[in-house]
């Protein structure tokens, strides 16, 4: 079995290596660029900067980081009619990748730091988390599931003892609409996207979904930017939910999961959890068949919620929201 960290090794582990975490959640355990929140950390024993983690961490491969979720190829979709496999395949990687962005934004960081806390990654816990309610870490756990349980509880509650859970959703979604205005201003079809992306995010029901039923919840922001942006973070989160309960189906625990995948030692590692590892190879048929579920389910979203000709079309609106992320 993985050894337990100790409460004080838990908390640097969560400083030093979460900023991964936090851009490749797993279920969509692939993310964009490596960028250290704002906190103190440590590394091999030795205490860091911010700054010296960040440069360390952006020499991490991309591969590493990517996993293995297909290309996204967004240009070609734009036909008439685009089957809801194919499009849930061209779309979910690049929703993974941008929805991830504004947790690892040092911008994000200094809102956090603003309000009260005390380190990124406390703040991404209690915001990301906050929608729940003012609930027991446990059920934080439940939502998350690939984080180790004792890091999880450590950071709810450093984070939510700020301003509350509720706040700390509020504001969280907040930064997330700063990033969008600041980074996805020049999206000329941002108002069809959002029109579309409504249509999806509205058409699922929530039951089995907690994180993602929370932050459909919060009001939309009126500005067509930040609103395209939060709806891509709805879509990333909806295909999380989605992948922790095919991950629960198949008997998995969250560090099996975890390490099963590609490159699952350093996950485990960034998740919170110590070496040694248990062997857990013969497990690799379960997770794939999570990973095959997962689609599946995904791809049944797109294909109740639009029709052939309005899946080609947001195809086409999301090939475009691509070309202008600045």
């Amino acid at each position: 079995m993985a050894n337990h960290i100790s409460p004080s090794a838990e908390e640097v582990s969560a400083s030093s290596l979460s900023s991964v975490a936090l851009a490749t959640r797993f279920g969509y355990l692939r993310g964009s660029g490596v960028v250290a929140p704002s906190v103190c950390c440590r590394t091999g024993g030795a205490m860091h900067s911010p700054e010296l983690l960040m440069a360390a961490l952006s020499v991490v491969p991309r591969a590493l980081v990517m996993g293995t979720q297909p290309t996204s190829s967004l240009g070609p979709m734009a036909n008439d009619t685009v089957t809801s496999k194919a499009l849930c395949d061209a779309v979910s990687p690049f929703f993974s990748d941008l929805g991830s962005k504004y947790m690892l934004d040092p911008a994000t960081a200094e809102i956090g730091k603003a309000a009260g806390y005390s380190d990124g990654f406390a703040f991404y816990m209690a915001g990301r988390g906050g929608v729940l309610g003012d609930v027991d870490a446990d059920v934080v756990y439940a939502a998350f599931m690939f984080f180790h349980q004792p890091l999880v509880r450590k950071m709810w509650e450093r984070g939510i003892a700020v301003e509350g859970a509720r706040k700390a959703g509020s504001r969280y979604a907040g930064a997330a609409d700063a990033w969008g205005q600041a980074h996805i201003s020049g999206f000329g079809g941002a108002a069809r996207f959002n029109a579309l992306a409504e249509q999806v995010v509205n058409s699922v029901d929530s039951g089995g979904l907690s994180l993602f039923a929370g932050l459909r919840a919060e009001p939309l922001p009126a500005d067509p930017h930040a609103r395209s942006y939060r709806l891509v973070t709805y879509l990333r989160e909806l295909r999380g939910c989605l992948h922790i309960n095919a991950v629960a189906a198949e008997g998995l625990t969250g560090l099996q999961a975890v390490l099963t995948g590609e490159n699952g030692a350093f996950f485990a590692k960034i998740h919170g959890y110590q070496e040694p590892y248990p062997d857990v190879s013969h497990l690799a048929p379960r997770r794939e068949r999570a990973e095959e579920t997962t689609s599946r389910l995904m791809a049944d979203v797109y294909e109740q919620a639009l029709s052939g000709a309005e899946r080609a079309e947001f195809a086409s609106l999301v090939a475009d929201l691509k070309a202008a992320v600045v």
